[in-house]
C-alpha cells in the first residue's frame, strides 16, 4: 500500500480505488496523464483518497504516488491485467494494469468498498453472446459498490443487462431512470431501481452487505450532459467500428481498445473529451459514496 493509502486507513478516511488499464492502455499521452490526475484532485477534492490499482515486481500495489504515476502513463509497458492475469502476472513479477475485473478482486481483498471506473465491459456484438468480458462475472463475485457510466458503448447492452439480472447484480441508476451507455446520457434500457441520493446509495449498499449478498452494485452515473454524445450517432460509429475490427479480425483483449480509438478518430475526438469528462464526474460521485459510507462506521 501506498504511504498515503497507509495514513488514509489509520486515520479513518474514506478509499475509492481507481483501475489503471484506462491510463496505460485505454488513452493516449499526454491524455492519459491529464486525466489521470484530474480524477486524482476529483476524489481529493470531495474529502477521499484516490487508490490507483496496479501490479509490479509480483506485488499487488494499492494507490501508486502522483510522480511514479506518470511514469506509468508515459511507459506504457504493463500488461492489460484481467482477473485472470494476476496469477501470472505476479509470478513473473511484470507491470499489470488493472481492468475492472482485476480491480473488484483487489478492492475486495484490500477491504476497499468503493471502486470508480469509466464503463464496465459485458457482452459483444455478434459471436452468439460467447465473447462476454469477465467484468461480468467478477460483479457477480466480489463486493464491491462500483461507480461507472454504465456500460462502454461498443457492447450489446441489452445482453449486457440481461446477463447482469441473471447474475444478481443491482443496477442502480444514480437520479436517472434509463442505463446510461458510457458516452451517451441514456438509452432504452431501464435500471433496477433509481437511486437519487449518495445517502440512498450507501443505505442500500449496507442493507445489501448486512444481508450477505456477495455481489457488487453496479451504480450507474451518466456522463455529463453537457459533455454527452447522441445515442444514435454513437450507435453508428460503434457499428462501423465493429464491421473495420472483424473484417481486420482484432478480437480478445485487442479488442476493446480498437473499437474506442476507431471512436476516438471517428468522432474526431469527441468520444475521448466525453470519455474524461465521464470519469472524472464518477470519481467525485464515487468519493461522495465513500465519504457516507464511512460515516455510516463512524
Amino acid at each position: 500500500m501506498s504511504d498515503a493509502v497507509v495514513r488514509a486507513r489509520e486515520r479513518g478516511l474514506p478509499l475509492v480505488a481507481l483501475e489503471s488499464s484506462i491510463w496505460c492502455q485505454g488513452l493516449p499521452y499526454p491524455e492519459n496523464l491529464e486525466g489521470a490526475r484530474r480524477v486524482a484532485r476529483a476524489v481529493e477534492d470531495e474529502g477521499a483518497v484516490p487508490a490507483v490499482l496496479a501490479a509490479s515486481g509480483g506485488e499487488i500495489r494499492v494507490g501508486i504516488d502522483p510522480d511514479e504515476l506518470a511514469d506509468w502513463c508515459e511507459a506504457r509497458d504493463a500488461v492489460k491485467m484481467g482477473l485472470r492475469d494476476l496469477g501470472w502476472v505476479l509470478a513473473r513479477g511484470c507491470r499489470g494494469a488493472t481492468t475492472v475485473s482485476a480491480s473488484l478482486a483487489i478492492s475486495h481483498a484490500a477491504g476497499i468498498e468503493v471502486f470508480v471506473t469509466g464503463g464496465i465491459g459485458g457482452v459483444h456484438h455478434g459471436g452468439r453472446g460467447h465473447d462476454v468480458s469477465t467484468d461480468l462475472a467478477a460483479l457477480a463475485e466480489y463486493p464491491v459498490c462500483v461507480i461507472s457510466s454504465g456500460a462502454k458503448s461498443i457492447l450489446d447492452i441489452e445482453a449486457t443487462l440481461e446477463r447482469l439480472e441473471t447474475l444478481g447484480v443491482c443496477v442502480a441508476g444514480y437520479g436517472t431512470d434509463r442505463f446510461p451507455v458510457f458516452y451517451a446520457p441514456g438509452s432504452r434500457w431501464p435500471v433496477t431501481v433509481r437511486l437519487d441520493s449518495v445517502e440512498e446509495v450507501a443505505a442500500a449498499w449496507r442493507a445489501a452487505r448486512g444481508f450477505g449478498l456477495r455481489q457488487s452494485m453496479l451504480v450507474a452515473h451518466p456522463v455529463p450532459r453537457e459533455d454527452g454524445l447522441d445515442e444514435n450517432r454513437v450507435d453508428g460509429w460503434v457499428a462501423e467500428a465493429t464491421a473495420e475490427a472483424n473484417r481486420q479480425g482484432v478480437g480478445g483483449k485487442a479488442l476493446t481498445p480498437f473499437l474506442l480509438s476507431y471512436l476516438a478518430n471517428a468522432s474526431d475526438g469527441a468520444t475521448l473529451h466525453a470519455n474524461l469528462s465521464l470519469i472524472v464526474s464518477n470519481a467525485r460521485l464515487g468519493a461522495k459514496i465513500a465519504r457516507a459510507l464511512c460515516g455510516d462506521r463512524a
